[in-house]
């Protein structure tokens, strides 16, 4: 099942929705669900939406509603190195910075960051920024964990972590001027709940840019190229830290535009997770 926020008519007012076959959003607002966090955090959580799914709720076409972050009051992370093609990258964009990169890839110990804050989180539809000091700008497509607050994973999301890889790539104490500012992180456009790590592994992640119309970058790749298992990464997430509201966590590009690409304001990202949905945002320098 799929959980969204959503707006309606231009107005400000959150509402709750559960998607059905990506065609239409049930109101769960109607039925006294006002906060997403706190469905999340429901241990009866697939019950309670199987009965949602049953009883008599208002529902709307969903391209009629504007679809929001699904981050409401969590904080966002993000791992990094996950993959053997980020690594690769990594390495590539900076010789200073080329063995702490391959260590954090075999490391024990993954490598995890703050990524934002929820206000900031961009929403489907809306713009991913792109920093006016940076030459080399790149979306990263991402897997994204929805966990509360006792540190179990409830449903997965998309993620796009922005990254100026010009900038972290002079120097690695650069990483959080390259990775977190206006419009760098969006979220969306649902958390879909009760689903398996396992089962999860065998989606795609599939990135596509346009520019003028015309796709001038295009790459997949597959979950179960990322090298931990995503209750590790969660573990050391929940390391001698808590999260009253619970947290999202972005798990780790695994798709790299090639060196001499770098996005351009006016540009639009499309990013696709099967068994997820679709994520889209356009460009804008920030």
């Amino acid at each position: 099942m799929k959980l969204c926020r959503f707006a309606v008519d231009g107005s400000a007012v959150v509402r709750i929705g559960l998607v059905r076959d990506e065609r239409t959003v049930r109101d769960l607002t109607a039925a006294g669900v006002h906060r997403l966090d706190d469905l999340l955090e429901r241990a009866d959580l697939a019950d309670a939406l199987e009965r949602f799914s049953r009883v008599s709720l208002p529902e709307r076409p969903l391209d009629t509603v504007r679809v929001l972050t699904p981050v409401e009051s969590q904080e966002v992370w993000a791992a990094g190195v996950t993959y053997l093609r980020s690594k690769q990258a990594r390495m590539d964009e900076s010789d200073f910075s080329a063995r702490a990169y391959d260590h954090a890839y075999e490391a024990p110990r993954p490598e995890i960051f703050f990524k934002s804050v929820p206000e900031k989180v961009v929403s489907p539809a809306d713009s991913v920024g792109i920093r006016r000091d940076a030459r080399w700008n790149v979306p990263e497509p991402e897997l994204t964990l929805v966990i509360n607050s006792s540190g179990s994973i409830v449903g997965f999301s998309i993620g796009n972590d922005m990254s100026s890889r010009d900038i972290e790539g002079e120097n690695l104490l650069y990483l959080l001027q390259a990775t977190i500012y206006d419009g760098s992180c969006a979220i969306g456009p649902w958390v879909v709940v009760g689903v398996r790590e396992d089962d999860a592994r065998l989606w795609t992640i599939r990135l596509e840019i346009r520019r003028g119309g015309a796709i001038v970058f295009a790459g997949d790749t597959r979950v179960d190229q990322i090298k931990r298992a995503v209750g590790e990464l969660v573990e050391y997430l929940f390391r001698s830290q808590s999260f009253p509201h619970g947290a999202m966590l972005l798990t780790g590009a695994g798709i790299v535009p090639p060196d001499s690409f770098t996005l351009a304001d006016g540009d639009g990202v499309r990013i696709a997770i099967s068994g997820v949905g679709t994520l889209e945002n356009s460009v804008r320098v920030v």
